[in-house]
């Protein structure tokens, strides 16, 4: 189990040095970091190169870490949409500050899910507020009779640019800046091109779908995995033959007053198992241990040469 850590900044006037300093024993242990750097914050996460490259190098039981919930979520659906890639991968997700920090967002227990919900329900609350003040700022504005924004006609391949742009991370504020025009000329060029829209997740679970495929027709070596008995106790009783049968067909080990069960599987077999007793086994502090160790040694087969 590795820890990943997940930066970004909205414009290219910021930096991620307050978020350096609330991750710094991870930064000083090796972890590595994954920055959206001038990335607006209505680019959908799933839309962000750089966590789209931390989902695509990490493995199994590793958890994403943040300095704060902003940096990642900015609505109800984003923290949803990206709750559910997280899990179905094996991710874990926990937050350095703030009231959710310690908790991982990932878990499926009935105390977890209320915070994810009142978390997303916060951040979203605190967005519409500010866009409240600000159309409150703008109305008063044009009330004292000010003119605001700019008139500005971009070409097609100007606008063309900015889709480029936007898309791999650039905030609409650097965007106006940059082509001297007002934000919301930034903002209907996108919406026009739907480069704002959030991604279909119909789509990207069918694309991590078929990249599971791909590599296990490519490669699922067998390997040999030590199940803590905790877990295979779980598994007993699953509606899964491979599972019930790699664990029927291991070698009971005992250790001193426990015990473990010797499985040699295919790598999907122990991922399968990881999935099956997460549940679980996040109810209790020895099933969250057992579920740690167990992560860790399949992880730990799937990268051995």
């Amino acid at each position: 189990m590795a820890d990943r850590l997940y930066l970004r900044h909205s414009t290219d006037k910021q930096t991620n040095l307050r978020q350096k300093h609330n991750l710094a024993s991870y930064l000083d242990a090796g972890a590595p970091a994954y920055e959206d750097p001038a990335t607006s914050s209505r680019l959908h996460p799933l839309k962000r190169p750089g966590l789209l490259r931390l989902l695509d190098e990490a493995a199994v039981g590793d958890v994403v870490r943040l300095a704060d919930a902003a940096r990642l979520f900015r609505s109800v659906k984003d923290v949803l949409d990206v709750r559910d890639v997280l899990r179905r991968r094996g991710l874990h997700l926990r937050i350095a500050s703030g009231p959710w920090a310690g908790m991982d967002l990932t878990s499926e227990d009935p105390m977890t899910k209320l915070f994810v919900t009142m978390l997303a329900g916060v951040l979203e609350f605190q967005r519409d507020m500010i866009s409240e003040n600000t159309k409150d700022g703008v109305a008063a504005a044009r009330a004292e009779g000010k003119t605001l924004g700019r008139p500005a006609r971009l070409s097609a391949t100007q606008a063309a640019e900015i889709v480029r742009a936007y898309e791999t991370g650039s905030a609409v504020k650097a965007l106006a800046r940059q082509h001297a025009v007002d934000p919301k000329v930034i903002r209907r060029v996108l919406d026009s091109a739907e480069a704002r829209k959030a991604p279909d997740l119909e789509t990207f679970a069918l694309k991590d779908a078929e990249a599971s495929q791909d590599e296990a027709v490519a490669a699922d070596p067998v390997v040999v995995v030590d199940v803590p008995g905790l877990v295979s106790e779980h598994l007993v009783d699953v509606a899964d033959d491979a599972v019930r049968q790699a664990l029927a067909t291991g070698q009971t080990i005992r250790r001193g007053q426990g015990y473990l069960v010797r499985v040699t599987a295919p790598v999907s077999v122990h991922v399968a198992m990881i999935e099956h007793s997460a549940t679980a086994l996040m109810q209790s502090p020895a099933g969250r241990k057992a579920h740690r160790i167990h992560s860790d040694r399949v992880t730990s087969a799937r990268i051995t040469p």
